[in-house]
């Protein structure tokens, strides 16, 4: 099978089957998904969704939360995975939204990695989510299905070389909806320690599952 096959597959799978995907975390508006992005960093969305609803009720803009103290902020966040630094981030990153932005999200990859706490991972997100611009946001996720399936090169070595590899194969209207596909395939499907290939649809596609098989075939002769 050709990649170009295998990407139209998916392609046409979650189309058919998932054609409104939707991130998991749980958001009103941009500022609060920016928080919510940058809190998930290393923790589950489950985890994020349970402690944002008090921090936006007590910072409900970037200007609240930027005047805010690390003793403020850290309670509302301290079960998250390194909460220190995450509330620092926060701070640190309303701060600039407010003098450099006049209190609104940045509308690009580039401004967006000006804030604390926001790599590029976390600005793709951002525009895809909130902007649907064409960015496809390479978490552990992503990565590992999308090697896999045999949708990028084994030599993609980097979250950045996998994200090119996808954006060159997709076309640019599905990006932000694949961003999610892959993502949440990955999550319950194709998960890291043992993938639930006897539910996955996407076996007639994907090299992980056929080399398994050729290695039990093996086993079995």
């Amino acid at each position: 099978m050709t990649k170009k096959q295998r990407y139209k597959y998916l392609l046409d799978y979650f189309t058919q089957h998932f054609p409104e995907p939707a991130t998991e975390l749980q958001y009103k508006n941009p500022y609060q998904l920016l928080v919510a992005v940058i809190l998930s960093a290393q923790c589950t969305d489950k985890r994020v969704n349970a402690v944002t609803p008090a921090l936006f009720e007590r910072f409900p803009t970037p200007q609240s939360l930027a005047e805010a103290t690390f003793e403020e902020v850290y309670p509302y966040i301290k079960s998250v995975s390194y909460p220190n630094n995450k509330t620092k981030h926060l701070i640190a990153a309303a701060k600039r939204i407010v003098e450099v932005y006049k209190g609104k999200i940045p509308e690009t990859i580039e401004e967006l990695q000006t804030l604390q706490g926001v790599g590029r991972k976390t600005a793709n997100v951002i525009v895809s989510v909130i902007y649907n611009q064409p960015a496809m946001a390479v978490d552990t996720h992503v990565f590992r299905v999308s090697h896999r399936l045999g949708l990028v090169a084994a030599k993609a070595k980097t979250p950045l070389q996998v994200e090119n590899e996808l954006t060159q194969n997709i076309p640019a209207e599905l990006i932000p909806k694949a961003h999610h596909w892959l993502i949440l395939h990955g999550r319950y499907i194709c998960t890291a320690r043992k993938p639930l290939c006897e539910k996955c649809d996407l076996k007639p596609i994907c090299a992980y599952y056929a080399k398994q098989k050729s290695v039990a075939q093996k086993e079995n002769s």
